[in-house]
């Protein structure tokens, strides 16, 4: 979920963004003491088919108001739920007028962002990557919550190992000596891998998903943008994900590893 928030006053903004993240700690929060740098911010996101869920907003900014960038706001995402911040209730009614889902009065509390959580406008998508997989414990592969079923056991590991590489470029040299590691490369088994990619793409157009390969000559990569992942949630410092590895990473796979580390 992504979040903005915008004040131009420096302690009012670090507040409202402390109430945001304890009332909704896996949220993505992004702040702005500035109304046009948050503007900039949003058109960017769009450009990257990326999007703001919810933007917590004051009212009574410098140069551009806080009704004024909400209805910038829509006019680049009108699915974008405002929530007002304010230190005046007169400013309810103008709030409404831009299609805004709520209002919050100062100062800014958890309790008052989990209220304005429930009366948003348009329902917020977690997740909106169809391909979900999972590494840890067995690998596995969902495409809209159901298993992706592959033709071949080959191809299903092909993936797997391209998802282990985290978005790297990988050589078909590569990727055979890994997955027929006690085979001589021959002209056979380079063909059957062929096949195999064949396969991995034909999989992927059946469940109307594209994208989600890079393929240039002598060369494969996984587009890590298009998918979600528990391994790459956990490098990403999710909680969720770290708390479910038990130290099980494709366990199907004699090749794979995973040697996580925090600090």
């Amino acid at each position: 979920m992504n979040i903005l928030a915008v004040d131009d006053e420096r302690i009012q903004l670090e507040e409202l963004v402390d109430s945001i993240k304890e009332a909704i700690p896996e949220a993505e929060v992004t702040s702005f003491r500035k109304p046009k740098e948050a503007l900039e911010y949003i058109k960017q996101l769009k450009s990257k088919d990326n999007r703001v869920d919810l933007a917590f907003l004051d009212i009574e900014m410098s140069g551009m108001n806080g009704l004024e960038l909400a209805k910038e706001l829509k006019d680049v995402n009108h699915k974008t739920n405002i929530v007002f911040v304010t230190g005046y209730s007169q400013y309810a009614v103008d709030a409404f007028s831009v299609t805004a889902s709520n209002y919050i009065m100062k100062p800014v509390s958890k309790d008052g962002v989990l209220r304005a959580m429930e009366r948003l406008r348009y329902p917020i998508i977690k997740n909106n990557k169809r391909l979900k997989v999972k590494c840890f414990g067995n690998f596995d592969l969902f495409a809209d919550d159901k298993p992706v079923k592959f033709a071949r056991t080959k191809t299903k590991e092909l993936f797997a190992y391209l998802i282990s590489k985290n978005g790297t470029r990988c050589s078909n040299n590569e990727i055979i000596s890994v997955i027929w590691e006690n085979e001589n490369n021959t002209s056979d088994l380079q063909e059957y891998y062929r096949k195999l990619v064949l396969d991995l793409t034909q999989t992927f157009k059946s469940a109307e998903i594209e994208d989600v390969l890079i393929k240039e000559r002598g060369f494969i990569a996984v587009v890590t943008d298009k998918l979600s992942c528990d391994m790459y949630d956990f490098i990403n410092r999710d909680s969720s994900a770290i708390n479910a590895y038990t130290g099980e990473f494709m366990s199907q796979y004699k090749w794979a590893k995973f040697e996580p580390f925090l600090t």
